[in-house]
């Protein structure tokens, strides 16, 4: 099943029947892209690959961040331009911007690349800030992620757990909580090995122009 088949029919209400408290799963989820490795100064762009119905737009644009939503998906597209944010059709492994972007973001899809190392070198070509994405390590080794990273000319690599259930709701201190134990240190890596997910901002590469259209 292709990931328009997949997701296509879910496009209309997505970020509401996806996530158990949207507004805290996403604004923590735009947190981590703006501080995360390098920060995100207000003005520049975010590129948010696999964008689904945009519903990072939001958090990333009350921080002063420029939107653009990218999915393979018509619906999920034309659900993203219905909630008045910036969306293209395209995919991953091939999509470019016009214009270099200061952070790409890839969320729940870095399975979806065709190959992971080129496309870590496919972004860097358009990316002058940081990479960003989620990683199952227990999907997922994180070694050789790294040197996947490396080898595209990723030179740094900032790790954070990321604790805030996508399904479950929680009662806000218990929330509160859980973004607390985000960071402590072996607990935390503890936690990754049963559930749970890292943030990762690869960063230290400088984009370049051969990927970009003439």
């Amino acid at each position: 099943m292709s990931t328009e088949d997949k997701y296509g029919p879910q496009a209309e209400r997505w970020t509401e029947e996806a996530y158990a408290n949207p507004a805290r799963y996403l604004e923590h989820r735009a947190q981590l892209i703006a501080e995360l490795g390098p920060p995100l100064q207000p003005g520049t762009r975010v590129l948010d690959l696999a964008c689904g119905d945009g519903g990072l737009a939001a958090p990333l644009e009350a921080r002063g961040l420029r939107y653009l939503g990218v999915d393979s998906s018509a619906e999920m597209v034309a659900a993203a331009r219905a909630r008045g944010v910036a969306a293209e059709q395209g995919d991953l492994n091939r999509y470019v911007p016009a214009a270099p972007v200061a952070a790409t973001t890839v969320f729940r899809a870095i399975y979806y690349a065709a190959d992971r190392r080129a496309f870590f070198h496919h972004a860097a070509g358009f990316t002058e800030r940081k990479l960003v994405f989620d990683l199952n390590p227990r999907q997922f080794r994180l070694d050789e992620v790294r040197a996947d990273l490396r080898s595209a000319g990723w030179t740094r690599l900032d790790l954070r757990p990321f604790f805030v259930p996508q399904t479950r709701g929680l009662w806000a201190p218990a929330g509160a909580a859980l973004e607390l134990a985000e960071n402590s240190g072996p607990l935390a890596r503890l936690a990754l090995r049963f559930r749970f997910t890292y943030v990762c901002a690869a960063s230290g590469h400088v984009a370049g122009p051969s990927t970009l259209p003439a």
